[in-house]
């Protein structure tokens, strides 16, 4: 099988570009896959099926929507809330009405008038703050001859939009085990959190900030090292934790794997969620670094014993404030946690395990209706030999067990 691969590669300053450059070797050695390349507008002659990496980046991302419209495919939905990339392609091009028709597929007439309000400029963008009302998935799920997706959390979201194609859970491959060497942390600070990637507002970073002050004040020698490029407009008030806070900017990947080892606690908030999976706290896990998360999509799906969850309500800071202390105050809930986390990547997220489960749904895909066809009608049969018949009890099981494999509604 041939397979036609779009995705942003490195050196694109994306988190879809590590993940292909982890995933294409692996992929490379089971299947003959062609990486096409940025701007190409179609796939290759000769390839059976198109995989498409989408994430809510227009600019990353474009390109690969212009190619997903001349020939559908199978779609890795990296984010489920796809409405940064839907405006950028319809209004950052000059195309208004297709945002117009996007947003009234998502939302009916009240939808239309909302974009006429942003699109008049009487309304503040929607994507700057609600986002996550409207998806505006409809542009990519109706071109995708399946989804896959790295939670349940989003294959979920996928379902409820209405989409019926066939949808697989992929989990996210963590990267091989690393041992950076140096310190990027002073000597003598412990325990010390991290929180990194792009800091945005929605990486819970004021909230941070907050609940790291009562921490400070029990453990003097506690850093909080905040790595990454951060989005304008975001207030760091960092003056009042002195040198309780380390401020890096954006870190290479030599870089970052030295800051998450340094660490004794990556911290990975998220709210308002995209859908998307954190390959920082995949990386984090992969060091065996226990996690502090937000209670939120995918991070809720992980284990208590490697991720301790905080909801995002009115008590969030006070909450992660007492999460922060415990873990602090322990070394031995650290490491149990520590070690549960690098046994969870390795079983999880092994980098052979998801690409044998992308081979396997490439092949269900490429075979399509006709390997759905044979496997339900030899279903029908054998039910029908073993006398069950449509209207018994055993049906309904039979049924179940046909959707819960993606085989049919």
């Amino acid at each position: 099988m041939k397979v036609a691969y779009f995705s942003p590669l490195p050196p694109e300053r994306s988190g879809i570009a590590d993940y292909s450059a982890l995933l294409l070797p692996a992929l490379e050695k089971r299947l003959d896959v062609k990486t096409v390349r940025r701007g190409a507008k179609k796939a290759p002659r000769g390839t059976n099926l198109a995989l498409y990496h989408v994430g809510n980046n227009p600019e990353a991302h474009g390109w690969i929507v212009d190619a997903l419209r001349r020939r559908p495919g199978l779609v890795v939905l990296h984010d489920f809330v796809l409405h940064h990339l839907i405006a950028g392609i319809t209004l950052g091009r000059g195309d208004p009405d297709g945002y117009l028709n996007a947003m009234q597929r998502d939302a009916g007439v009240v939808g239309r008038l909302l974009a006429h309000g942003v699109v008049d400029r009487l309304l503040p963008p929607i994507w700057e703050e609600r986002a996550e009302d409207f998806p505006l998935a409809w542009p990519i799920l109706d071109l995708a001859d399946g989804v896959i997706c790295h939670s349940r959390y989003v294959a979920r979201l996928v379902r409820e939009y209405g989409y019926e194609g066939p949808v697989h859970v992929i989990p996210m491959p963590a990267w091989p085990s690393v041992e950076p060497s140096g310190r990027v942390v002073p000597d003598g600070r412990s325990p010390v959190f991290a929180s990194c990637g792009y800091l945005n507002a929605a990486k819970r970073i004021p909230q941070l900030l907050a609940a790291f002050e009562p921490v400070k004040r029990r453990f003097p020698s506690a850093l909080l090292v905040l790595a990454g490029a951060a989005t304008p407009g975001l207030e760091l008030d960092v003056a009042s934790l002195g040198d309780g806070v380390l401020r890096l900017d954006h870190q290479e990947e030599d870089e970052l794997w030295r800051v998450l080892a340094n660490c004794d606690v990556n911290v990975s908030l998220r709210w308002p969620t995209m859908g998307e999976t954190s390959g920082m706290a995949i990386r984090a896990l992969s060091l065996g670094k226990p996690l502090v998360v937000s209670d939120v999509g995918w991070f809720s799906e992980l284990p208590d014993s490697v991720a301790a969850k905080v909801p995002v309500d009115e008590f969030e800071v006070d909450t992660l404030a007492a999460v922060l202390e415990r873990l602090a105050a322990d070394d031995e809930l650290r490491a149990r946690m520590g070690a549960a986390a690098s046994s969870y990547a390795r079983r999880e997220h092994d980098l052979d395990r998801v690409a044998e489960l992308y081979v396997a749904t490439l092949e269900q895909v490429a075979g399509g209706s006709a390997v759905r066809d044979v496997v339900l009608h030899e279903l029908a049969r054998a039910a029908d030999d073993v006398g069950i018949d449509k209207s018994d009890d055993e049906m309904d099981e039979i049924a179940a067990a046909v959707r819960e494999v993606g085989l049919g509604e």
